[in-house]
């Protein structure tokens, strides 16, 4: 099932801009070297180990340049993938086929690198009750794709741009003059525009969060960049009244020792901004 923000008219207007930047007037190369009525069929092929992602995103992609495309899945978005392996086949037009062929490898390989990084992290923080989340440290354009590909490889989807929930970040507490004024004003703003949106604020130390506390109002609260010691003492002192979220200095190294402090949430930007691509490929063959 789709997440519930990749809506049709989104993914139609994406596939439409990504064909039109590599197609531009023709594929020349294509439409000179190939028989308009040849008939061929594409295999993918894995040459990674990792965690497949863009299987539904590939048919979709087929199907709006060619409907006659007949799309055959033998993995699905999530399974484990090997080197080696076929995720699925394509059989049709020759000329659609291979004129789509580089945009469905572009996201698939992006976003099964993004699900494969993914699930690693998440079998990292197993048995500690803590979610990993991604962020907005994304490519542009592509951030839908790209938080999709989180979900798969078992991510939660933090907020999808800055409309979509408030988050109090430093600039904007240090703008407002403090924690305080942070929060009040954007509940006045919230109020006032009839908007029903969750609040996140980041705080830096244990006297932000207690202050965060005391003016209350937020459904998160950020630890940002703070030592093991410090989260566990402000997960204490938070003691279950808002959600807290760890961010800031997240790597493999540490990565379980913070999901050991008793955090609901850790955000990691690495999941969208540093995650390698998987290697596959689309060898196709004539039919007729």
């Amino acid at each position: 099932m789709l997440p519930p923000y990749l809506t049709p008219t989104f993914l139609k207007s994406f596939i439409t801009s990504a064909l039109a930047e590599d197609l531009g007037e023709g594929d020349h190369s294509t439409l000179g070297a190939v028989p308009e009525n040849a008939l061929a069929e594409g295999r993918l092929l894995v040459k990674d180990n990792g965690v497949l992602a863009g299987i539904e995103l590939a048919e979709i992609i087929f199907k709006q340049y060619d409907h006659g495309l007949q799309v055959r899945a033998l993995k699905n978005d999530g399974d484990e993938i090997k080197n080696g392996e076929l995720a699925f086949l394509v059989s049709g037009k020759a000329r659609s086929i291979l004129t789509t062929e580089r945009l469905v490898l572009n996201c698939m390989q992006r976003m099964s690198g993004i699900a494969t990084y993914t699930r690693k992290l998440c079998t990292m923080t197993e048995g500690t009750g803590a979610r990993l989340m991604d962020t907005r440290k994304t490519t542009p354009n592509f951030r839908l794709i790209e938080k999709w590909a989180v979900a798969i490889g078992g991510g939660l989807n933090h907020r999808i741009g800055l409309f979509d929930m408030v988050m109090l970040k430093d600039n904007h507490v240090d703008l407002a003059g403090g924690i305080r004024p942070a929060i009040e004003n954007t509940r006045k703003y919230l109020e006032h525009a009839g908007k029903n949106l969750r609040i996140e604020i980041e705080t830096r130390s244990l006297d932000e969060v207690k202050e965060a506390l005391a003016v209350g109002g937020v459904q998160v609260i950020m630890l940002d960049n703070m030592s093991a010691d410090e989260m566990r003492e402000a997960v204490k002192m938070i003691n279950g009244k808002c959600a807290t979220e760890a961010s800031g200095g997240i790597t493999e190294v540490n990565l379980r020792g913070v999901a050991g402090c008793g955090v609901d949430y850790i955000s990691v930007g690495a999941l969208t901004h540093s995650a390698k691509s998987l290697d596959l490929s689309l060898k196709v063959t004539k039919v007729q």
